[in-house]
């Protein structure tokens, strides 16, 4: 639900929205999938298409980027299912994948030999349909039987079906849900606990399930039984978590999103559901052993108790929950001011921990005793990210993922109950690298704070302001942006004497909840001033000036851009917004949009509104203003976030006579990456657009 975001009209909203809809001359382009916004969408890319596909660096670039993706020798990255290692990869060959499993065995060689369990391009080509892998939720402990969620071009709404790994094969008269906004999960063999669209008054205002029903095996969906019900006017979706470990403790998590990041909590029994006392905004993350542990994004004062901070990992004891009555959690792991928790996963007999400190990667292995938890720091490279790849409650062996800007990703096997790790697969350097440093810089922002951010450049570059940069943040949702291998960034545009940043703005989870509540609703301007503060501090070292800085971010990195676009036009050349939200008055009405006012705030708060009347970037365009010509992209499929404001942000700058780039995808929902081409195009359009605004047109 929070990984990283997720109408009708709000309660109390009415008036406000229909006022912002009557005053907008643009209000036909948010009919998604109506003929006169396609049409229009069609014009506009017969005008960009030509501009940068007939640059003669697209092929170039197109060429590299699908040849990055589709790499046989990239790491085909495990999943531990059953005893086997499964795999889901995508190649020219597959371009929509194919879900295949091989022994641990095999996996430990160079060469694995992989048995194809389900072949999406085939199915599609089957069932006349745009197949696009959703993951796979499989039932413990046998691990043989999954609910596999696939979605149509890439929309978040998707169909579910009961596969049987032994078999390789659908399971016939199995757990068959149509295509909804919806989530699984498994009680028991023949029992799931399903949110969905059961009919008229079932779905939030952003379009999410808010009642949750056990659905028995043969069961039609109208004879579910209902276990727990929401509102309307929750802002997220309600679901269940089945937790089990390898002790054979069992137990199934009811969750209500009454606001984005807050959610009610019950145990599921014989009884149904008995509500949890614990606060919103902690959540489940796993189970070891009969202890349940919580990661906490607010303060948390049990009953009692002192209080636990924001940022930390505890657990509870499994019987304490079920007994009903005041808990007593234990913290595993208390986070410093620099650090945040980046991963939490379970084995056999402990909890791994992935963590940054100061944006740095750390890993740790914690093992319940008698009295608490004992702690083990594993050995790894320092000045990377590090993410835990794999897990099972079979073993304690697992695999963490390494990587570094200037790192090619390596997969290294943990075994979690002595702590040795060892590198078994590295991914072959994309480009050249030899010539490149990695920099960790701080800049001051308009309240004082220091904001760190990553750059990549040549070595001995000239402080003088002349070096090709492009730069990216993120910014909300408690999301983390730390270093990483793109070979992509790397081989289009690093190789060709370009620098890149990564900033750490607040908004994001880069040191914690707390950075991500300094930015959200009506304090939100302090995320635009840190990215802004970076730049400055760029052109005060002399690593690039404004006519040598672009920017680019997508999402909530798309209203990052869309901001930066409006309140600084004189101080980045160039500027991509990707699949963004831009119209910030009419957002709770477009898509999904309803859920996220726990992270902007909503029209119907009159001090929420005048804020975002402030900083909405397509109510805040001028004329005659000397902006950058942005590129603005999104695609069709998105169901999300939505294409509309991608729309009626270009027609408003075509309004008002200023350049800019439009181009919408017909396929590949909110990321963008339907298949392998589809992502490489995105990326050739967009390093074009930035070689043509940074670096000039290619010499003759």
């Amino acid at each position: 639900m929070r990984a990283i975001m997720a109408g009708l009209l709000l309660t109390g909203a009415p008036l406000m929205a229909q006022t912002a809809a009557t005053d907008d001359p643009y209000i036909w382009l948010e009919d998604k999938d109506g003929a006169k916004a396609l049409a229009w969408v069609e014009a506009e890319n017969a005008k960009t298409l030509p501009r940068l596909e007939n640059d003669p660096r697209y092929r170039t670039f197109y060429d590299e980027a699908v040849a990055i993706a589709a790499a046989e020798d990239r790491i085909p990255y495990p999943d531990q299912r059953g005893g086997r290692i499964l795999n889901f990869w995508r190649d020219t060959a597959n371009p929509h994948g194919l879900w295949r499993a091989t022994t641990a065995a095999s996996y430990a060689t160079a060469a694995p030999e992989w048995t194809t369990l389900l072949d999406l391009d085939a199915l599609g080509k089957a069932e006349g349909k745009t197949w696009v892998w959703k993951g796979a939720t499989c039932l413990q402990p046998e691990e043989r039987r999954c609910l596999v969620s696939l979605s149509v071009g890439g929309e978040d709404a998707v169909t579910v079906r009961e596969f049987d790994l032994a078999t390789g094969t659908f399971v016939a008269g199995g757990f068959d849900l149509p295509i909804s906004k919806q989530d699984v999960a498994w009680i028991d063999k023949d029992t799931i606990a399903v949110a969905r669209d059961w009919g008229q008054g079932t779905l939030t205002q952003s379009g999410y399930p808010f009642v949750v029903k056990t659905l028995k095996r043969g069961q039609p969906l109208d004879r579910a039984h209902e276990v727990s019900r929401g509102a309307a006017s929750d802002q997220g979706s309600s679901g269940a978590t089945t937790l089990t470990d390898a002790q054979g403790h069992h137990a199934t998590l009811l969750y209500r999103y009454k606001t984005f990041f807050g959610s009610e909590k019950s145990l599921l029994t014989d009884r149904g559901a008995v509500a949890l006392p614990i606060p919103p905004e902690v959540t489940p993350v796993g189970m070891v052993a009969g202890r349940v542990l919580f990661q906490t994004s607010e303060d948390w004062t049990p009953e009692g108790a002192a209080t636990i901070p924001a940022g930390a990992l505890v657990s509870v004891t499994l019987d304490d929950l079920g007994n009903g009555g005041a808990l007593a959690p234990h913290v595993v792991f208390q986070p410093g001011p620099r650090q945040s928790i980046d991963g939490v996963a379970t084995t056999k007999d402990t909890v791994i921990l992935a963590y940054s400190d100061n944006v740095r990667g750390r890993a740790a292995v914690y093992t319940p005793t008698a009295t608490g938890w004992s702690a083990r720091p594993i050995a790894l490279p320092d000045n990377v990210s590090i993410g835990i790849a794999s897990s099972t409650d079979r073993s304690n062996q697992a695999f963490l993922d390494v990587t570094g800007f200037l790192t090619p990703s390596s997969l290294w096997t943990l075994d979690a109950a002595t702590g040795a790790v060892a590198a078994v697969k590295t991914t072959p350097a994309r480009f050249d690298a030899a010539q490149d440093v990695v920099e960790q810089y701080e800049a001051t922002s308009s309240d004082g704070t220091k904001i760190p951010y990553f750059i990549v450049h040549r070595k001995g570059i000239k402080l003088d302001g002349t070096t090709p940069t492009i730069m990216t943040a993120y910014g909300g949702f408690e999301v983390s942006m730390t270093p990483y291998y793109s070979g992509t960034t790397g081989k289009l545009w690093l190789e060709r004497g370009g620098s890149f940043v990564l900033a750490n703005i607040r908004g994001g989870g880069e040191f914690g909840p707390k950075w991500h509540e300094a930015g959200r609703k009506t304090k939100r301007q302090i995320i635009y001033d840190d990215f802004a503060s970076i730049a400055e501090d760029l052109f005060a070292r002399g690593l690039t000036s404004k006519a040598r800085l672009g920017i680019y971010g997508g999402s909530n990195g798309g209203l990052l851009m869309g901001v930066a676009f409006n309140q600084h036009p004189d101080l980045w050349k160039a500027v991509v917004i990707q699949v963004p939200l831009l119209d910030m008055l009419r957002y709770e009405q477009i898509q999904a949009g309803a859920s996220w006012v726990d992270e902007y705030g909503s029209v119907s708060n009159p001090e929420e509104r005048a804020f975002l009347e402030k900083i909405s970037p397509y109510q805040n365009l001028k004329k005659g203003v000397a902006y950058p010509e942005p590129f603005i992209w999104t695609t069709t499929k998105d169901d999300r976030v939505g294409p509309q404001h991608a729309r009626k942000f270009a027609a408003r700058m075509n309004e008002y006579g200023l350049p800019y780039l439009f181009y919408e995808d017909t396929a590949g929902g909110h990321s963008g990456d339907a298949d392998i081409k589809q992502g490489a195009r995105l990326q050739a359009l967009q390093m074009v657009y930035f070689s043509q605004k940074l670096m000039g047109p290619v010499a003759d």
